[in-house]
């Protein structure tokens, strides 16, 4: 960890503006120059007589309403308040006058009478008002004594007027040395004063604030970068649809953490994915029939070796996959002997009832010639040895009849399934986890062996192949080929390949056995 990371720096600045924020108010308090403040606010004013001139008219009784000169009164209550965290004492004022400090101007109307109110804390204060000369009218003005007054405390005046409209103009004059007299607005009539002064309560927000958005900035989710094996670009995937699944996980983890990456899955079998991948490498095109710069941005996965011939093709080893004979629910057998599939691909048993089965005709259910799945059994099971000539077009009735067992071929590993499962007597293959927990069928061991992954070492399971990635000559080690393989084979891909039920070339066993073909 570097002193100098933006995470360690955000925090160290956010733990100095913490303490700065809890300092900061007692300081400025304390050792910076403070200002005596006293604030003055209309908490009311309203209209008790029946004028139209003092506003509304009202309901009015007794003496408001039998005294003539009370019918344009008005009452209004002033509240004067030390709102700082100075206290200011009776020669804080500076008023000329020796007894007074502040004077009360109500516009357009004349003071006809005043009462005093005050907070039972501040009953003491009441002596100013009622010794010497108090509280002293002169038409619109209302002269206040010098009192004295702790931070927090306040007073208030209830003022009977006459003589013009409630809303009039109401302002309060004078000042305190080192100070202000200033008017507030709030509308709460009997709220505390601020424990702290204004200007430490400024810095104090202030800090807060920054404080909050270091947190913010913290807690901002992070877009980490993309891995180390990332590359930019196309590349489209082809070949065996056993592997296609796999195939499709393996982009979609590759895109979620690669930006800027467009990658195809497109699966037509083995042979035919590894043809395709030879023929466009040789006529010097890409994936999408563009000119290629070096090795064409194609993969061809394929279950199996490439035909001898395609030289200038790279090979790469990815996998170990099973494949399962997979046979219908009706025929109850769950073992075969690979001699007795051997008899059944060579159309020597055309009854199940022959194996000890129900009686049922045997129905071959293969795919195409391009697929790596047949080539498997073929190369892995029957030693080499043909499936017969295509009998069926669709594996229900026999169009051959010189070929002694109905046999149809279709074109991916979810057709074959999809027959078997439907046609009594049907025999097929697939791989491995394909046929997992499908209805209407069942997996067949072979002599006595299951397929089985974990233990493919040492069961002695004849029905698996190596799957191989080839490229177009050896592609650019920055190419997104070249990347994609990388991830696949010796990066997090192998946890992909293994969840599909193959085992990883990548691991101890997987090295072994692909390394023995």
């Amino acid at each position: 960890m570097s002193w100098f990371d933006v995470d360690v720096v955000m925090g160290g600045a956010g733990v100095l503006i913490g303490i700065a924020s809890i300092a900061a108010p007692v300081w400025i308090d304390r050792r910076a120059p403070r200002r005596k403040r006293i604030g003055y606010r209309k908490q009311m004013d309203t209209v008790i007589g029946g004028s139209n001139r003092a506003g509304a008219s009202n309901v009015r009784l007794g003496l408001f309403d039998e005294m003539p000169e009370m019918s344009d009164a008005t009452l209004v209550l002033l509240r004067i308040e030390n709102d700082g965290s100075v206290p200011i004492g009776r020669d804080d004022y500076t008023d000329s006058s020796p007894h007074h400090g502040l004077t009360a101007v109500f516009e357009d109307r004349t003071v006809r009478g005043v009462a005093v109110t005050l907070p039972p804390e501040a009953e003491h204060l009441m002596g100013h008002f009622d010794q010497g000369p108090g509280l002293v009218s002169s038409g619109s003005a209302l002269r206040i004594p010098r009192v004295p007054l702790n931070p927090g405390a306040y007073y208030k005046l209830l003022v009977l007027l006459t003589g013009g409209p409630v809303d009039s103009d109401t302002t309060v004059q004078g000042d305190v040395e080192g100070g202000e007299l200033h008017e507030n607005h709030s509308v709460t009539p009997d709220e505390k004063p601020p424990v702290f002064g204004l200007w430490a309560r400024r810095v104090t927000g202030l800090l807060s604030a920054f404080v909050i958005a270091l947190a913010a900035l913290a807690l901002w989710p992070d877009t980490p970068p993309p891995p180390d094996y990332c590359e930019k670009g196309t590349l489209t995937v082809t070949g065996s649809t056993a592997f296609a699944p796999v195939a499709e996980e393996l982009k979609q983890k590759y895109e979620e953490h690669c930006p800027d990456v467009t990658i195809t899955v497109s699966a037509h079998g083995s042979q035919t994915g590894v043809r395709e991948l030879a023929l466009g490498g040789a006529r010097g095109t890409g994936a999408a029939g563009q000119p290629a710069k070096g090795s064409p941005a194609v993969v061809a996965f394929s279950d199996g070796p490439r035909p001898a011939s395609y030289t200038q093709l790279s090979e790469n080893h990815v996998a170990v996959s099973l494949f399962t004979l997979v046979v219908n629910d009706r025929v109850r057998l769950k073992n075969l002997r690979v001699a007795d599939v051997r008899r059944l691909y060579r159309g020597e048993i055309r009854s199940w009832a022959q194996l000890g089965g129900p009686d049922l005709p045997v129905v071959l259910v293969s795919r195409t010639s391009g697929s790596g799945t047949r080539r498997a059994l073929q190369d892995r099971v029957l030693a080499g040895g043909e499936e017969p000539r295509t009998s069926s077009d669709d594996c229900t009735n026999r169009t051959v009849r010189s070929v002694p067992v109905l046999r149809c071929e279709l074109d991916s590993t979810d057709q074959v399934l999809d027959a078997v499962a439907r046609i009594p007597g049907a025999l097929g293959y697939s791989e491995l986890r394909a046929a997992t927990e499908l209805k209407g069928l069942h997996r067949l061991s072979l002599d006595g062996h299951a397929p089985d992954i974990d233990h493919i070492e040492s069961s002695g399971y004849p029905y698996r192949e190596i799957e191989f990635a080839y490229t177009y000559g050896r592609p650019p080690a920055d190419s997104l080929a070249s990347s994609f393989l990388a991830y696949a084979i010796r990066g997090p891909g192998q946890d992909v390949i293994r969840t599909h039920g193959h085992l990883p070339c990548g691991t101890p066993v997987g090295l072994r056995i692909c390394g023995n073909g």
